[in-house]
């Protein structure tokens, strides 16, 4: 189900948000400087292009560490990100959603849309994986933080 999702997403708009990511990513990657902000537009790029059974979540909840994407650095990038391209990702993706919410079938896809529209405001500090893992990763975080309660 999810390939069919992903097929039939690809074809009626995920390519063209898809290369939206990709073409601020390449802007990012000239300036030099953008070059985080860069990475961050490629990884969001295949999720949208495939976004159906994957899942994008902060890097210090799949690994339980803080690192310069998840501390205030990757704040103050993410609020850089917004300013110069975050806000437009969002909207291209909010107007997909509500063109998609105008039929019954294309309800899951602006699901999707809006889901990466969350994404396009804050990219840094996150990472895109299996649905089965950001489960697994959010269930050992809660354990670990179960443990250090218990242990006070």
């Amino acid at each position: 189900m999810r390939t069919i999702g992903n097929l039939i997403w690809f074809i009626f708009g995920g390519v063209m948000m898809g290369l939206a990511w990709c073409f601020f990513g390449l802007l990012a990657f000239i300036s030099i400087v953008g070059i985080p902000w860069g990475r961050a537009c490629f990884v969001m790029a295949g999720f949208s292009f495939f976004p159906f059974g994957r899942e994008a979540i902060g890097r210090d909840e799949l690994t339980l560490n803080e690192d310069i994407g998840t501390s205030e650095f990757g704040v103050v990038g993410n609020v850089i990100w917004f300013i110069f391209a975050g806000l437009w990702l969002a909207l291209g993706h909010f107007v997909s959603a509500i063109s998609c919410f105008i039929t019954i079938i294309g309800i899951p896809f602006a699901i999707q849309h809006l889901k990466l529209a969350g994404i396009s405001i804050a990219p840094i500090g996150k990472t895109v994986v299996s649905k089965e893992l950001a489960a697994a990763a959010r269930q050992a975080g809660a354990q670990v933080e179960l443990e250090n309660i218990r242990a006070r």
